[in-house]
Parts: structure tokens; C-alpha cells; sequence
């Protein structure tokens, strides 16, 4: 039926203390309370007939976009208080973060609630919140948590009130019973007379609050120690002994991944929608809804992925009538989605919103079905992928001289290069590489080049899909088209040459944005560094430009000066880690893999029993990164069906691989796939180049190619073409038994 897919928040404990009259104080329950005076004010951004009665910035902020710390609240709810009678002339702002998207959030003031929204700009901006007409009490007491769509990122709180008031003598607040700041600014601290009382808590994904410590400990022993299950049988070389001793240890850290990817599947369908089975965007209140950018595109995609190695029952049973239901249901334009409410169980707007359609389907291909394809080759996901990018350009609105395109947005136009030339390899057919190229004449033959015209590029993501997708393009016509690759050739190496020599800190980390004209450049790095040097290594890949190539191995080198470095949201970890695996495979600098190990942990942080991340659509991110790493310590290889007490692991050695496996107390019967060379049996790519949400290939077995499998335990070797491999070998484990192969190619079939 399927096809041949069926092949198958951060710990509290990094949180400073804050100190109460010079006592470290506050208990930990199921949050943590921070009790700050007011800061010293910025009259500055006041407006000149108001004047700051309070301000509060979060210089405690546990993350930070362009150098400003903040919470956000997909992670943390904010509890203030203000201790000044309310009144009508008053204003409240928030210092609203933005990162060229729309942010929401539903705040309540003293028990009135209502969403607000703002954003479409990058970095902070203090933004007015409306006060309720009938606002009443001796004090304010605000609350802010996430709204339906993307969660909003806040630096600061304010209160402003007019310059020249008789009111303003007339206010009463309440004196300071505390003087109270953050241990970093304690010698520096200013007080206001009004008291502000914040409390922060993490946000309950569930029935089950966020754990500051190991999600699943029971299991810490088996991933860190040996396993120690009984091999017999031929006897290894001293160097062959110390290389299956790696490969266990490979497979303990590839069943950590593994473990954990189950557990978040479990998860997130447990709190499937119950009528339609679709998966909620996020766990807050306000998001039982499907949506194709987020649920779509980042979360459902990845457990599909994890069921497909893992668990092929699964998928069968739970993920594929979700993509039959989406289709069903969503389709608001011809074939493209649109926003699904679960309370409704209708569409979330009323009314066709034709930005925000294409904007939410060209997500889903790029991050969601694209990267399925890569793994699954053809399937209903890719089936999927092809009729929405045909209804994109059916309905491309926006006009230029080289025919209509999809939007202006770069992060829409990006994605769709990278989307339109893999799936032309895919396909054969030319009208996808014709879409592409009128992309490519728009920014790179036009007046709209990335860093000759356009006045800020984002290095990051929500922008920095561009750069990745014009390569792709490069790359194409360099194989499909050459005369449009001479064309292109001058206008690609202006826009990298010029990201290398602004875009980028002394480690090689690339900021979040550049002023290209002026050489700007945002102090803070981008977790997405890798996505851009995928692009640069591409084009080393082709025209050979040594400095191109230098300048990915000169970051991987430099990678371990950032083992201590806080990325952010667990989401931010998987990019950025996402991003050294891929390069990595391509330049295996020690250095690199040293780095991944130190941080592959501290993405799964947030991870709670119930399997849940962090309780959004960014939790598939993580299972994205998670499964790379796994493939590459099993070196592409897995079992099925999976068993929590299996363990496959292995280790390359030039065209020989090592390959261990073993099961626990139960003996274990099933099949061992080996990975072909999906770049070119699925996608039909010329070379494998670098690119996002790619799976990369370690150890491959071309279809038409022969191997030679020698079992340790046994003795005996077998014959085998690549397609039979890849298809899956039967395979019997013996319980607490260990199985040691050695697989390498033969010259003939």
C-alpha cells in the first residue's frame, strides 16, 4: 500500500539566585520567585509629556537576542505586580521582542484578559499595552503568558504616567518593603518608590511540570556504562577489539537518542486532538490548533521519522491517517492548508489570509516534507510535498519581470529555491527548475541581491533561507543549466565573500544579522551558522574555491570554545548542532565531534517523563537532531523492530565497517537495514552537497554493489548486493548476546 517508504527548558539549576535583604532566598516548587526593585528609568524613550513611574528590564533573563537578555513565553509565564493604584491615565509597555515576525501573548490585568500581538521588526521595541477601561484595585497584578501563535519574547516592563498631572501628585504607591536585585547588579541597583514584584514560572506542558533534572534516571547506568553482554566467538586482533569496544559505545549513545525520540512520540500523541487525531501546535492555553508552520512543518513531520525507524507500527496506525486528515480537512486554497481549531473544528480565520497560506505550506514543504523525503523517498509525504508546491505557484501573487513569484518575504523565496531544486532532481521535470530560476534572476540578476541591495540579511533563521537557497540553485545550474550558472557565478561569490568578511566572529560563528552596505553586524551569534556554511561548502563542491572550504574547517576547529555557551531553547541547540553534524560528515575535524558530544545532552535538558520537550512545535527539532546524531554513531544502521533494550552501534575504518549489536534479557528477532545512498536513489542529486534538514549518509550500500559480511560470532560470512541490505537482513540476537560484524565491499557481484 505505503510504497518503498515502509523500509521501515532549561534546568532550574543553571537559574541564578537572586538575594533578599542579602540573603540568598526563594524555594523552588513548581517555579521560582524573583523579588526586584524597579531599575533606574530611560526617560530617553519615554515620549516628552510622559514620564517612567517604574521600569523593571529582566537582566536575568536566562537567554539573549542581540546582547539583551529576556523571557519567553513558550518557556516561562510572568507574574508582575505593581504596587500604584491603578488609573486611567496611565501606560503600560512591555520591551517586546521581535525577530521580523508577528509575537503574541495573552496578558491580564487584575483579572481582565485579552491577546496582543506585535512585532515585524528585529530586536526590542517598547510596546503599549492596553489598559482595561474599568481597571480597579490598590495595585496592578499582571499576568502574561503565550498566545495562539508564535510566543512572545519580553526584555523589560514599564509604567508611564503624565509629566505635568495633579494626578500624578496624587498617586499613591506603596513604599519598598525590599530592596532587592539580581546578584549581578546588586552594587549598581537603583530603586523607584514603586515596588514591582515579578514571578517567574515555567510553563506545564500537561499534566507534567518541566524537570530540573534527568527525565529519565533509571536509564543514566545503561547509557554511561558498558554493556558487558557475552560475545564468543572468533577471536579479534588487539586493534579490532579496541574498535568494536567504540562501537558499543556508540550504540549506548545512539540508544539514549533513540530512547528519548520514542518517548517524545509517545508524548505528543497523547495529546492528540481527540476528534480529528491532528497535533497541537504547542501546550499552552490558546494552542489546540494544527497549524501548517509549526505543527506541520516542525513537530508531526519528526515523529513520523522517529516512527519510521523505530517503529513502523506506528506508523501505519497513528501517523499516516494524520497526513490523511490533514488533507482532508485543511485544505483551504486548492491544496494549500491553512490553520485547523480544535475547539471549532473549522478554520482558525475566517477569512483567506493569502500571505499567511503560502507562507504556512511553503514551512511545511521545506522543514517537514522535505526532510521526510530525504529519508523516506517517495511516499504520500512526498506526494504530499509536490501539490503544494504546485498550488504555491498557481496562486504566486506577486509580479516581477521575470514572471510572478510567491511572495517578498526572502524566508519564503528561500525556502522555495531549496524546496524546487531538490524535488526537480526529484521529478525530471523542467517547470521546477524554471520556478526556481525566476527566483534566482529576481535576487541575483535584479535589484533585490541579498547583500548588494537589500539593507539588513538575516544570518538566522527567518532569513537566512536565502543564502542556502540560492546556492542550491547555483548548484543545480551548474549541473542542469550551465550558461545560467555563468550568469549567477559573479552575483553568488559577491554574496558569500561578503557574509565571510562581515558576517562572521574570530571562531568563524556568524552573527544574526549584517548591515551588507555598511558592514554592521549584531553583536550576538546565530545558531543557524551551519545552514550558511552548508552553502559555502556547496559551492567549494563545485568550483573548488579553497578559501570556501577553509573557512568551514576553521569554525569546526574552533567549535570547542563554545562548549559552554547558552544557545537558548532547546530547539536552538538542535540547529546549531544540526549543523555541525552535517558538516562534519563532509570534514571530520576532531574538534567537531568533540564539541557535538558535549552538547548533545544539554539539548535533551527540558525533556520531561512524559516524553514531552518543551511543550512545542520546536520538541520536533530536537527528535530532528537527535536521530542524525544516532545514524551517525550507528553509522546509518538500525534495527527493527526497535526494543528499549537493544543496542546497535558501529564504527568506520576507510570502506570496512564494524558493526555491533546485542539485545538484554529477551532473545530478539527481526531485521538490520543498512542505508543506500539516499541522495542519489531517492532525490537523484548529481553530488551530495550540503543542505538543511538533510540526513546525512556514513556508511552506504549502493543497490548494484556487492558486500561481504563476516559474523564474528559464528564464523561464517555472506554475500550480499546493496539492495538486499538496504531492504533489511533477518537477524536473531540471543539474549544478553552481543553480535560483531565486519561488512565491506566486494569488487564484483
Amino acid at each position: 500500500m505505503f510504497g518503498p517508504w515502509q523500509i521501515g527548558q532549561m534546568s532550574l539549576a543553571r537559574w541564578e539566585r537572586v538575594k533578599v535583604g542579602g540573603n540568598l532566598s526563594g524555594a523552588i516548587v513548581a517555579g521560582f520567585l524573583l523579588f526586584l526593585s524597579a531599575a533606574s528609568a530611560h526617560p530617553q524613550d519615554a515620549s516628552p509629556n510622559q514620564e517612567v513611574v517604574a521600569e523593571l528590564l529582566f537582566s536575568t533573563g536566562p537567554e539573549s537576542y542581540q546582547g539583551t537578555p529576556y523571557f519567553w513565553l513558550a518557556r516561562f509565564s510572568l507574574h508582575l505586580t505593581l504596587g500604584i493604584t491603578p488609573k486611567s491615565t496611565h501606560q503600560l509597555q512591555f520591551l517586546w521582542g521581535s525577530k521580523n515576525d508577528e509575537r503574541t501573548a495573552v496578558v491580564v490585568i487584575n483579572g481582565k484578559s485579552f491577546p496582543f500581538s506585535a512585532g515585524g521588526y528585529d530586536g526590542f521595541r517598547w510596546q503599549t499595552i492596553p489598559l482595561p477601561a474599568d481597571v480597579a484595585g490598590e495595585k496592578y497584578e499582571i499576568v502574561v503568558t503565550a498566545g495562539e501563535g508564535k510566543a512572545a519574547f519580553l526584555a523589560g516592563v514599564r509604567l508611564l504616567r503624565p509629566a505635568t498631572s495633579q494626578e500624578t501628585k496624587d498617586d499613591h504607591v506603596s513604599q519598598p518593603s525590599l530592596t532587592v536585585t539580581t546578584r549581578q547588579d546588586l552594587d549598581a541597583a537603583k530603586t523607584t518608590s514603586v515596588n514591582i514584584q515579578l514571578e517567574v514560572k515555567p510553563v506545564t506542558t500537561g499534566s507534567t511540570a518541566p524537570q530540573a533534572g534527568e527525565a529519565f534516571p533509571e536509564w543514566r547506568n545503561f547509557w554511561d556504562q558498558p554493556s558487558r553482554r557475552n560475545f564468543s566467538g572468533e577471536a579479534a586482533t588487539a586493534s579490532e577489539a579496541e574498535i568494536f569496544l567504540e562501537a558499543e559505545e556508540n550504540a549506548r549513545r545512539a540508544h539514549e537518542q533513540f530512547f528519548r525520540c520514542r518517548r517524545y512520540l509517545d508524548g505528543w500523541l497523547s495529546v492528540a486532538d481527540p476528534q480529528s487525531g491532528l497535533i497541537p501546535q504547542n501546550l499552552r492555553p490558546g494552542g489546540n490548533v494544527w497549524t501548517p508552520e509549526n505543527s506541520a512543518a516542525d513537530n508531526y513531520p519528526f515523529m513520523v521519522l522517529t516512527a519510521a525507524i523505530l517503529c513502523p507500527e506506528l506508523l501505519e496506525e497513528r501517523l499516516f491517517p494524520i497526513l490523511q486528515t490533514e488533507r482532508k480537512l485543511t485544505n483551504r486554497l486548492d491544496r494549500l492548508p491553512d490553520a485547523w481549531s480544535f475547539a471549532t473544528q473549522s478554520f482558525a480565520r475566517s477569512e483567506i489570509d493569502l500571505a499567511r497560506v503560502i507562507f504556512g505550506a511553503s514551512e511545511y514543504v521545506k522543514d517537514g516534507l522535505l526532510p521526510l523525503t530525504e529519508w523516506l523517498g517517495p511516499s504520500p509525504w512526498s506526494e504530499r510535498m509536490l501539490e503544494i508546491v504546485d498550488d504555491i505557484w498557481k496562486h504566486a501573487p506577486r509580479e516581477t519581470p521575470w514572471g510572478r513569484i510567491p511572495s517578498d518575504n526572502v524566508e519564503v523565496n528561500g525556502e522555495q529555491l531549496q524546496s524546487l531544486c531538490r524535488i526537480y532532481w526529484i521529478t525530471g521535470e523542467e517547470k521546477y527548475l524554471d520556478w526556481a530560476i525566476r527566483l534566482g534572476d529576481y535576487y541575483l540578476l535584479g535589484d533585490h541581491h541579498p547583500t548588494l541591495h537589500l539593507p539588513l540579511l538575516r544570518l538566522r533563521d527567518h532569513g537566512c533561507e536565502i543564502v542556502s537557497g540560492l546556492v542550491e540553485l547555483y548548484v543545480t545550474v551548474h549541473f542542469a543549466r550551465p550558461e545560467k550558472k555563468a550568469a549567477y557565478r559573479g552575483p553568488i561569490y559577491a554574496m558569500l565573500d561578503r557574509i565571510l568578511e562581515i558576517g562572521r566572529d574570530p571562531r568563524g560563528m556568524m552573527y544574526n544579522w549584517i548591515r551588507p552596505q555598511t558592514g554592521e553586524h549584531d553583536a550576538g551569534i546565530c545558531d543557524t551558522w551551519g545552514y550558511n556554511y552548508n552553502g559555502i561548502y556547496a559551492v567549494w563542491m563545485i568550483d573548488g574555491h579553497e578559501p570556501y572550504r577553509e573557512a568551514i574547517r576553521h569554525v569546526l576547529r574552533h567549535l570547542p570554545q563554545l562548549t559552554d555557551y547558552h544557545w537558548g531553547s532547546a530547539d536552538e541547540y538542535a540547529d546549531s548542532l544540526e549543523g555541525a553534524i552535517n558538516l562534519y560528515n563532509r570534514e571530520p575535524i576532531p574538534e567537531a565531534a568533540q564539541w557535538i558530544e558535549s552538547e548533545i545532552r544539554d539539548m535533551w535538558r527540558p525533556q520531561q517523563p512524559s516524553g514531552i520537550i518543551e511543550g512545542w512545535h520546536g520538541d520536533g527539532n530536537v527528535a530532528r537532531t537527535a536521530l542524525m546524531y544516532a545514524l551517525w554513531k550507528t553509522q546509518g544502521v538500525t534495527l527493527r523492530p526497535w526494543r528499549d533494550d537493544l543496542l546497535v552501534g558501529a564504527v568506520r575504518h576507510g570502506d570496512r565497517l564494524y558493526l555491533l549489536m546485542s539485545a538484554g534479557e529477551k532473545a530478539w528477532e527481526g531485521k538490520v537495514f543498512f542505508d543506500p545512498p539516499r541522495h542519489a536513489e531517492y532525490l537523484r542529486l548529481p553530488i551530495d552537497y550540503p543542505r538543511i534538514n538533510q540526513f546525512p549518509e556514513w556508511f552506504v550500500v549502493p543497490r548494484d554493489k556487492a558486500f561481504v559480511i563476516r559474523d564474528l560470532g559464528s564464523g561464517r560470512t555472506q554475500r550480499h548486493l546493496g539492495q538486499d541490505l538496504s531492504a533489511g537482513l533477518p537477524v536473531t540476537i540471543p539474549p544478553n548476546t552481543e553480535l560483531r560484524w565486519i561488512v565491506e565491499p566486494v569488487d564484483k557481484p
